[in-house]
């Protein structure tokens, strides 16, 4: 049964991939932080916690700091005091975590 239409004769569209619009992922606020450190303590001695307190914790201060984007770590670095604010900290980034190793810190490495 002929119709009088051969495959020959159907005009195929050109194949047009579709280009991620970065613009609107851009524009996506994320929840920074920058973590110097963490402890674990028992309820009461967190009550006991005042004004002049020192909370030790389980890094030290040549470790690097973890910056920490919406809950994984992306980066580490060292903090920085800001020449034009001296009352300002930053951090200098010294090393770019790769996606497979953005897990937390393990205590005490």
């Amino acid at each position: 049964m002929d119709h009088g239409m051969g495959f020959a004769d159907v005009e195929e569209e050109p194949v047009v991939e579709a280009q991620p619009n970065l613009d609107v992922i851009m524009s996506i606020p994320v929840t920074m932080q920058v973590v110097l450190g963490s402890t674990v303590m028992p309820v009461a001695n967190l009550m006991k916690l005042g004004r002049g307190a020192v909370v030790k914790l389980d890094t030290s201060i040549s470790d690097p700091v973890d910056l920490i984007v919406n809950g994984r770590i992306v980066a580490r670095g060292e903090v920085v005091v800001l020449e034009n604010e001296e009352s300002r900290f930053g951090i200098t980034l010294t090393e770019i975590v790769s996606p497979t190793a953005r897990q937390p810190r393990a205590k005490g490495a």
